[in-house]
């Protein structure tokens, strides 16, 4: 039993299905087995995989099993890769073990499936990816592991003996070199085994072939297949079947659209030959053709998710027996598809049945579609989907933080829970994340609001009482405009005003929030902003100092006046009409040299250097430096100085303390890029603003990425991804000191990466900080460093 598991019992919560958690891929494995459908979603973080087993009844599919590891923990993989038969099933966990891999074995057994045992080789070792590669054919089966020796990969042949599988022999060609990948796929049929290396050859790609002699019991080595089409980037057996002594191999890189490469055996039935070559009568370069493929019946059933603008498409080849030729195409698709589901990017089959995956439905989260085949054509495409596992809701009450460092399922120290809703549970569709936060307490009622930014809406949520949040509505991305990881808020004169980056035109949101004054979270409603300025197109944050009641958007792309990414100036004193009013970039800074801003905090400067007292300046993370610009006439705006600093990976977002003396600024990509050896905080001296000084790098004990920051009095409060919200004491400025954190990924190590915390929001005077993590949700915690720091 799992970490997670024992701390979710002891504490008496649940991991329990919500439509909240996104990219778990559901369709990255795809069988037909007799009457059922088996899709795999491997790509969990807080489940070992799933694999999930559909049945008809009604006349549609429905979800009859989840399978699981009988051993789970997880990030396994299981599900990753399934081969069937009758009734055995094989599951791979290519993850398990620390990347060792492993295969489960599963048998029916009163209408379900069973565990019954794993297959293990003898010579096994770590981070191997052991059953990436599954086959079963009788009383054999095959095992890959495409990760072992320095990725030239291996094969197992297993062979069952009574009610178990034992291991057989070891295939592995004698010129595999480091990366071939040998083992990516494996097909079996009557004593032929087909094992592809679609990496070999700088990516051309080979298949090697063996065939089984019964009187010595060996697998002898009969050769290659695809020397002769030979062409750098096909990835020749990407995808594979075998029936009836054919062949079909996928190359979705040959000829740039892709193609199949059909070879039968010679009439003396001892190799196999280039029969035919299957191209795509309708797609365009980067369409995939056979990323994946299978028969069913008379029909080879080929899959192109590139096609369509990423749509994705299959196409349907029929065989004709007589002439023993390919006689009819069609295209197989699904109603309304979106760009970028890549439907096609799995496919399986068996009997009059297939099922396509689409990985890229629901923003990540995967769809599939069973379809089925009458013998003259494809009937319509029913769509299934999973529900995705997340932690439950947590209400009621406070969980504090105990002496062991544990506040129900999530590590801490210092820092008391007081509730969590998982994303599912804020108006969310399925596959979507949360990013951004901020907040908004009510003049009239003192209610205090979190607004929380999410892949495609905003949402609204009365935190006024602590333990028990209250989802009350929500105001979705701009008609048009695409869902997007970014999306970012700030709040002036009781209205939220909202950007969004990668979003195409989606423009500034304006909500008047005293609209939510009405609502009590009963019957949550979709709401629409009062104002749309669309001087802008896509944003990556805005920026607004509510002393002068100007906004700033900055990181804009995509349309309008973009400012080179710098400070889009706007007049927001009367928010139902923001007013455009300049541009401010200093083209030393940005990775382009545009003086692109990344993020930037503007504020009436109170600082030491008597030269700008009284200015408004604005302090920007722009990609390569800190800028600092006097904005105050917006008619001719100053650039005062920019400064670097060693191992710049991606100058993030920063923040002033109280004293306009210190600025502290993240750098997103430092860690990411193995620039520092733990997390890393930049205290800038800015005494003088035309001169700023480096003061300190501090360095975290743990080495994540850092997002988000913000610092209330001597406190700062970091968001730095997969370990959560860190908080530091600097009292002393120049040396930080860590007080508290509560990590809110519950799985998986503090490393370098982009899941988790997003961001903050400690500003309420309740001393509650909002704090959100992308794929889990909205906490709500209390530190007790907050006291202690005045």
């Amino acid at each position: 039993m799992t970490r997670l598991t024992l701390l979710a019992l002891a504490a008496g919560l649940a991991i329990a299905p919500a439509t909240s958690h996104a990219q778990v891929a559901f369709g990255n494995s795809a069988t037909v087995l007799g009457d059922e459908i088996l899709v795999g979603e491997p790509h969990h973080e807080l489940r070992s995989g799933l694999l999930y087993v559909f049945r008809p009844e009604g006349g549609g599919w429905t979800q009859a099993q989840s399978l699981e590891a009988p051993d789970p923990s997880p990030g396994d993989r299981f599900g990753i890769s399934v081969a069937g038969q009758g009734n055995d099933l094989l599951v791979s966990a290519t993850r398990a073990e620390g990347g060792a891999g492993a295969v489960y074995h599963f048998t029916r057994s009163g209408g379900d499936w069973q565990p019954a045992g794993r297959l293990v080789p003898d010579d096994r070792t770590g981070a191997d990816s052991l059953g990436t590669g599954l086959a079963m054919d009788g009383d054999w089966a095959l095992i890959s592991s495409i990760a072992q020796s320095q990725g030239r990969g291996a094969v197992y042949a297993f062979r069952r003996s009574g009610g178990s599988w034992v291991q057989h022999s070891k295939l592995v060609p004698g010129d595999l070199q480091p990366e071939d990948r040998y083992g990516s796929r494996v097909a079996l049929e009557n004593g032929w085994a087909l094992i592809s290396a679609p990496q070999k050859d700088d990516q051309a790609g080979a298949v090697y072939v063996f065939r089984y002699d019964e009187a010595a019991d060996t697998w002898n080595a009969m050769g290659r297949l695809g020397e002769e089409l030979g062409q750098p980037g096909a990835a020749l057996g990407r995808s594979m079947a075998l029936r009836d002594g054919r062949v079909y191999l996928g190359a979705p890189g040959l000829l740039a659209v892709g193609a199949v490469a059909e070879y039968a055996l010679d009439p003396e039935g001892e190799a196999f030959r280039l029969a035919n070559i299957l191209l795509p009568f309708r797609a365009t370069p980067g369409a995939g053709f056979g990323t994946d493929l299978t028969l069913v019946e008379d029909q080879l059933l080929v899959g192109a998710p590139g096609a369509g603008n990423g749509e994705g498409r299959a196409f349907g080849y029929r065989w004709d027996a007589a002439s023993e030729e390919w006689v009819t195409s069609t295209v197989v698709s699904a109603a309304d598809l979106p760009n970028g589901a890549s439907f096609g990017t799995t496919v399986g089959g068996a009997g009059d049945r297939a099922v396509v995956g689409a990985l890229g439905e629901d923003l990540g989260a995967g769809a599939a579609y069973v379809l089925a085949y009458d013998g003259g054509a494809w009937g319509a495409a029913e769509r299934i989907v999973s529900d995705v596992a997340s932690v439950d809701a947590i209400l009621g009450s406070e969980v504090r933080c105990s002496d062991d460092g544990a506040a129900a399922l999530f590590d801490c120290s210092e820092v008391d829970m007081l509730s969590f809703l998982p994303v599912g549970e804020l108006g969310a569709n399925r596959g979507v994340r949360v990013n951004d936060v901020w907040g908004w307490t009510d003049p009239e009622t003192g209610r205090d609001i979190a607004i929380v930014g999410m892949t495609d809406q905003t949402a609204f949520v009365d935190v006024s009482n602590p333990y028990q949040p209250t989802y009350l509505g929500r105001m979705p991305l701009t008609d048009g405009a695409n869902p997007s990881s970014w999306r970012d808020m700030k709040v002036y004169r009781n209205h939220t005003f909202v950007v969004s980056d990668g979003a195409g035109a989606h423009g500034m949101q304006v909500f008047d929030l005293t609209r939510l004054r009405d609502l009590d979270g009963s019957t949550p409603p979709t709401l629409e902003p009062d104002v749309l300025y669309d001087r802008i197109a896509s944003a990556h944050n805005i920026v607004i100092n509510e002393e002068t009641g100007y906004a700033y958007a900055v990181g804009s792309s995509g349309g309008g006046e973009t400012c080179g990414g710098g400070l889009h100036m706007i007049n927001v004193q009367d928010p139902s009409n923001p007013t455009f009013e300049g541009c401010f970039q200093d083209p030393t800074t940005g990775r382009s040299r545009t003086g692109y801003s990344h993020d930037a905090q503007c504020v009436v400067y109170r600082g030491p250097d008597e030269d700008y007292q009284g200015r408004e300046i604005c302090l920007g993370s722009n990609e390569t430096a800190l800028s600092i610009a006097d904005v105050t006439d917006k008619d001719a705006p100053v650039a005062v100085a920019m400064a670097t600093y060693p191992n710049v990976g991606y100058s993030h977002q920063g923040w002033f303390d109280d004293d306009h003396q210190y600025f502290y600024m993240n750098d997103e990509l430092d860690e990411t890029g193995g620039l520092v050896a733990s997390t890393r905080t930049l205290v800038w001296d800015l005494t003088d603003l035309d001169d700023p000084i480096l003061a300190k790098e501090h360095f975290s004990e743990n080495q994540s990425s850092d997002h988000n920051l913000y610092i209330v009095g001597n406190t700062m409060y970091q968001s730095n991804y997969v370990s959560g919200l860190r908080i530091l004491d600097i009292s002393d400025r120049e040396n930080p000191v860590h007080v508290g954190f509560f990590d809110t990924v519950p799985y998986g190590e503090d490393t370098p990466g982009f899941n988790g915390s997003w961001s903050n929001y400690p500003f309420f005077d309740s001393g509650v900080v909002v704090v959100t993590s992308g794929r889990e949700g909205l906490f709500l915690v209390r530190p007790r460093a907050r006291n202690l720091i005045p």
